[in-house]
C-alpha cells in the first residue's frame, strides 16, 4: 500500500488529537477512581462511630440533606440570593478594579500613591472589613456587598496593572511606528498582551470575593447560603452545613469551569502554551 503525502498530512493532523482524547479519558478515570475512593472512605470512617452522626455525618447522610434540602426549595433559594449578591459585588469591584488598574500602570504619580495603598489593603483580610461595613451600613445588603467588593477589588488592579506594566516595550514601540495610538493602541496591543496577568487577578478576585461573601452571609440573617451554614450550626446538624459546603464548592467550581478555565485555555492556545483542548 502506497501512503501518500496527503494521507501522512492527515494521519499528523489527527495524532494530536488522538492524544488529546486519550489523555482526557486518562484523567477523567483518574478523577473518578479517586473521589469514588474519597467517597468510601468518608462513609467508612463516618460509619466506624469514633464520632457521633450529628458531629461527623456520612455521604449519604449528607446526600439526603442535600436531596432534601433542594426538594423544599431553601437551598435553591439560598443560592439565588447569593449569586446576586456575589454577582453584584463582583461586578462593581470589576469595572472598578480594571480602570484603577489601567490608571495605575500608567502613572507614574498613581503608582506611587494609590498603587502603594493597595498593595497594602491586599494583604488585609477580607473580613476584617465586615465590622467597618457593619458601622457604616448596618446589618443589610449593602453591608454584605461592600464586603464582597473590598475582598475581590484589590486583586483585580493588582492584576490589571501588573499585566499592563509587563507588556514588553517593543511591542508598544512596534505599534506606535505603525500608526496605533490612544484607544488602538490599548485595544490591539496592550490588552492582549496583559490578559494572561488580568485573567489570573479576575479569577483570584472571584475566589477572594466568593470567601467574603459567605463571612458576610454568616452574620446577616436571611435565606442565603451563608445563613443556611449558619442555621445548621445552631441545630447542631453537620449534615445540612456539609450539604450547603457542597454547593458552595460546586457554583465556585462551576464558575471556573463555564468562564474562567475556557478563557485560560483560549489565552494559553493564542500564545502557544499548550495544544487545543489540552487543558482539561
Amino acid at each position: 500500500m502506497v501512503t501518500t503525502l496527503k494521507d501522512l498530512k492527515t494521519i499528523d493532523r489527527a495524532t494530536p488529537a488522538v492524544a488529546v482524547r486519550r489523555g482526557l479519558s486518562v484523567t477523567a478515570v483518574r478523577r473518578i477512581v479517586f473521589f469514588v475512593g474519597l467517597l468510601a472512605l468518608w462513609e467508612l470512617i463516618a460509619r466506624s462511630g469514633f464520632w457521633p452522626s450529628y458531629l461527623f455525618p456520612g455521604p449519604l447522610e449528607v446526600s439526603g440533606a442535600l436531596a432534601s434540602g433542594i426538594r423544599k426549595g431553601h437551598f435553591l433559594q439560598g443560592m439565588w440570593v447569593s449569586a446576586q449578591r456575589i454577582a453584584i459585588g463582583y461586578g462593581i469591584s470589576l469595572v472598578v478594579g480594571v480602570v484603577m488598574g489601567a490608571l495605575i500602570a500608567r502613572n507614574k504619580v498613581l503608582e506611587d500613591t494609590v498603587g502603594s495603598l493597595v498593595s497594602g489593603l491586599q494583604a488585609l483580610p477580607s473580613v476584617c472589613w465586615l465590622p467597618l461595613a457593619i458601622l457604616w451600613f448596618g446589618l443589610n445588603e449593602r453591608a454584605i456587598i461592600f464586603v464582597v467588593v473590598m475582598g475581590a477589588l484589590f486583586s483585580i488592579v493588582l492584576g490589571v496593572e501588573s499585566g499592563i506594566r509587563n507588556t514588553p516595550p517593543i511591542y508598544v514601540k512596534a505599534a506606535r511606528n505603525l500608526g496605533a495610538r490612544g484607544v488602538a493602541l490599548y485595544w490591539q496591543v496592550i490588552l492582549p498582551s496583559a490578559l494572561p496577568s488580568i485573567v489570573s487577578g479576575l479569577k483570584q478576585g472571584w475566589s477572594f470575593a466568593w470567601r467574603s461573601l459567605m463571612a458576610g452571609e454568616l452574620l446577616y440573617y436571611t435565606l442565603s447560603l451563608g445563613n443556611l451554614l449558619q442555621t445548621g450550626r445552631d441545630l447542631n446538624d453537620a449534615a445540612q452545613v456539609m450539604a450547603v459546603m457542597v454547593l458552595i464548592v460546586v457554583m465556585g467550581v462551576s464558575v471556573n469551569q463555564l468562564i474562567f478555565a475556557p478563557i485560560e485555555r483560549r489565552i494559553s492556545e493564542r500564545w502557544g502554551f499548550g495544544a487545543p483542548g489540552s487543558g482539561a
